[in-house]
């Protein structure tokens, strides 16, 4: 297990292994030093962790709860990642996340949700792992998912 992989074992999470797509596409492709990732949902074992949409109240998903499902959707985005490129070790800077929140029309605490894919990353490439970033809020999301997250990171030189 590399270091990254161990710093994540600490605090009791796994890279799982890459996402089967849902689609025509593919969950991670290479350019150059540069991977972008797909969107990646909060799928854990290859099922949706929760559906709905997120705000405050009644039969929303809690803010909260959005955070630890974007802290999933940044896993899988590095278990893409690590399945393209074979070792996460590779990966010298996380570049940009992008995050869409599927939103209650009142909610507006779309950066803290993501909170949770940022905050991953920090713990996982340290410095390195400080990003540009968007928060945004839609309507909906690919089979009612609350939360989505792409990443795009550059490699090291080999």
């Amino acid at each position: 297990m590399n270091q990254i992989e161990l710093r994540l074992s600490a605090i009791g999470l796994t890279v799982p292994d890459a996402p089967a797509p849902a689609g025509a596409y593919v969950p991670a492709i290479q350019d150059g030093r540069r991977v972008y990732t797909s969107g990646q949902l909060p799928m854990a074992a290859g099922s949706l962790l929760q559906t709905g949409k997120v705000g405050e109240g009644d039969g929303l998903v809690s803010p909260e709860q959005a955070n630890k499902l974007a802290e999933v959707c940044a896993l899988n985005a590095l278990g893409a990642i690590k399945a393209l490129v074979g070792d996460l070790e590779r990966v010298a800077q996380v570049i940009k996340v992008v995050g869409f929140v599927a939103s209650d029309p009142s909610f507006t605490g779309q950066p803290g949700v993501i909170n949770g894919a940022s905050d991953l990353f920090k713990v996982a490439f340290g410095d390195a792992g400080t990003h540009a970033r968007s928060a945004v809020g839609v309507a909906a999301l690919p089979l009612d998912a609350p939360v989505e997250v792409e990443v795009l990171v550059a490699l090291k030189d080999e």
